[in-house]
């Protein structure tokens, strides 16, 4: 894997947009959120945000689909970076299902998709070295 160590002014903000929302919270003894945020840059420049749902059974969403499905519901499709915000604050990368999500979503440039996997070092993966072989590849 090739890191890169750099962080620019859309990586802040898209790191400020999430923790803004995350709130970490217990809605109910069913259903906790915010324990992770997520925020999206899409390619017109918007930033798109969402944080995650816990709940008791499979109802739950993951914080970078739930800003994912922000931006589908404002119009858009096409997604430029993503960095999803622990209740820590350290990021991590996106889940098996969020990654599926954006394949399926932009399949023929999926792998462009920026991942901030450090947010302290400044490191930072595409979708395509997450997901060098994905399923929707024709050989």
């Amino acid at each position: 894997m090739v890191f890169k160590e750099i962080i620019t002014l859309e990586w802040k903000r898209l790191y400020e947009a999430a923790k803004s929302v995350q709130n970490n919270r217990k809605i109910s003894d069913y259903v906790e959120a915010g324990g992770v945020a997520a925020a999206i840059l899409s390619s017109s420049g918007k930033i798109y945000t969402g944080v995650c749902v816990d709940t008791c059974s499979t109802l739950g969403i993951c914080a970078e689909r739930n800003a994912i499905f922000n931006m589908l519901t404002n119009g858009e499709n096409e997604i430029t970076k993503v960095i999803a915000v622990m209740s820590d604050g350290r990021t991590g990368t996106p889940c098996g299902a969020c990654r599926e999500l954006i394949v399926q979503l932009m399949p023929k440039n999926y792998k462009s998709v920026e991942i901030m996997l450090d947010y302290e070092k400044g490191e930072t993966i595409t979708l395509g070295e997450l997901t060098p072989l994905w399923w929707t590849e024709k050989r």
